[in-house]
């Protein structure tokens, strides 16, 4: 996981996500999926460029059930963006790099 990139985690997911105080991006993913790590390349470097204007997180779907259930995650990857405590976007399935920044413009100013 890129130094950029947090891990959360069910037992912190409101403190460090919701409570965020920049626009939050969470990579809902498991470690045995093939378009999870697909999408792991272009997350890192999304977190390294965005660095300050958006926080972004890995949430295995796996060891945080409670989480993934809360926010009706079926299908993984599914990203969301959060803010202000609140989800404001949700994108199911490897997308490319351009249509993850596009998007993520209202939040990142791509």
């Amino acid at each position: 996981m890129g130094e950029k990139i947090s891990e959360a985690t069910d037992q912190y997911f409101e403190e460090e996500v919701l409570g965020a105080d920049s626009p939050a991006l969470v990579d809902f993913w498991a470690p045995w999926c093939g378009p999870c790590r697909t999408m792991a390349p272009i997350v890192e470097e999304l977190a390294a460029e965005q660095d300050g204007r958006i926080r972004v997180f890995k949430l295995n779907v796996d060891d945080n059930q409670a989480t993934a259930a809360r926010y009706e995650v079926l299908s993984i990857p599914t990203l969301c963006l959060f803010e202000g405590g609140e989800l404001k976007k949700r994108l199911i399935g490897a997308v490319p790099r351009k249509k993850l920044l596009e998007e993520l413009e209202p939040w990142i100013g791509a």
